[in-house]
């Protein structure tokens, strides 16, 4: 189906290439796909015949990240890519892929990933007419101010990426979007992927009352209030919100223990609610908000979060889920999905490859973005449709 709604009006800024780093191959695909297809359409039209390299069979530029056996690295680009329009795509918290250094087998880490990323850039060599980093889960995002004698390592990575030669950064559900001051003449972007979240679970649960008297939306923190405030302002539902007491005296894997969670809205009697977040990790303050809620009365409990990392498995999730404490959890695939998780019957997966190729082919034809990072229409026309039937 071609693109809606997207008007392509101006001269392409050069020819389109696609970059995925080592594991994001599988989104790059379905990226690329969505591309293609877009653009094979248009055959017909008049609109940038002329222009060279603009309907392709593929977008994908080859690179590789070869390392040595010492565990160094370097970057190779595979083919000429001066004068294109890159967009690299890369996944920083992917520890599925492995290296080896000295015999032994090592997990990738984000500082792996975003060493690599670096690497790519230095090999384009400033050949490149304009790079875009396409980074959804953004890189140490959540060392991203200082409160004593520490690091300050996201505005640094930003910082670098810019001063590398890249003009623009796209995140998705950055931790704290304030951290795009140390970058201020650069492009910077932080989308939610509310549309995706609120289409996964109409495709999943037929029987949702959307309204205020039979539904709510929850922060699960103070930090997350903003993206909870729109999504109840675009359903028309009320919210609520937790805010975290913690110790700070005392310190524990970098970061105050929570001592409570305190709530602060109206009644839950009865009410399925939408939990909203920008991450799951190890699951525990999502846990412990769930249970607060079930105290309440609350009914179903549905989770949307942009990045599912599962950093202590899935086990705690299977025992929450059969105990009934959560009905479904939503994420995207911007980050890296197990087998074992896209099996799991809680589990919905929000495809956002889609949503990437368009922000993709509207930049490279340096159209504006601004119908692209809010989406109200889109999800009154998904609400209404899901409520006539």
């Amino acid at each position: 189906m071609k693109q809606e709604n997207v008007a392509l009006n101006n001269i392409p800024v050069g020819a389109l290439g696609l970059i995925p780093m080592p594991g994001t191959e599988e989104l790059g695909e379905e990226i690329n796909h969505h591309l293609v297809r877009w653009r094979n359409e248009e055959e017909d039209d008049d609109y940038n015949h002329s222009f060279v390299g603009y309907h392709r069979d593929n977008y994908i530029l080859k690179v590789a990240t070869p390392r040595f056996g010492s565990g160094e690295g370097k970057g190779l680009l595979k083919e000429s890519a001066r004068g294109y329009d890159i967009f690299l795509l890369c996944d920083v918290t992917n520890h599925s892929l492995t290296y080896k250094m000295c015999g032994q087998e090592n997990h990738m880490s984000p500082d792996d990933h975003f060493q690599n990323l670096k690497r790519i850039i230095a090999a384009l060599g400033g050949k490149a007419h304009r790079i875009t980093v396409i980074m959804p889960f953004l890189y140490e995002g959540r060392q991203h101010k200082r409160t004593t004698r520490e690091s300050l390592d996201c505005a640094l990575a930003l910082q670098e990426l810019v001063n590398m030669g890249v003009e623009n950064i796209i995140t998705f559900d950055a931790h704290d979007p304030r951290v795009q001051n140390a970058i201020p003449l650069s492009g910077f972007e932080t989308v939610t992927p509310a549309y995706q979240f609120i289409k996964g679970l109409l495709a999943a649960v037929p029987d949702l009352q959307i309204d205020s008297d039979h539904m709510m939306i929850i922060s699960p923190d103070e930090g997350g209030t903003n993206r909870a405030v729109y999504l109840a302002n675009v359903l028309g539902l009320d919210i609520g919100m937790f805010y975290k007491r913690r110790d700070y005296s005392t310190i524990v894997n970098g970061s105050n223990p929570i001592v409570a969670h305190e709530f602060l809205g109206s009644s839950l009697e009865g009410k399925d609610v939408i939990i909203i977040d920008d991450m799951i990790s190890s699951g525990d303050s999502m846990f412990d908000v769930a249970k607060e809620l079930k105290k309440r009365n609350a009914n179903r409990i549905f989770v949307a979060t942009t990045f599912g990392l599962f950093t202590n498995g899935l086990e705690k999730f299977d025992k929450a889920y059969e105990e009934g404490l959560i009905t479904k959890i939503m994420t995207t695939n911007l980050v890296y999905q197990s087998p074992e998780l896209l099996s799991r019957e809680w589990y919905i997966n929000c495809d956002m490859s889609k949503y990437i190729a368009f922000l993709v082919d509207k930049l490279n034809n340096d159209s504006s973005i601004s119908d692209l990072l809010n989406p109200y229409d889109k999800i009154q026309a998904l609400v209404n449709n899901y409520k006539e039937r």
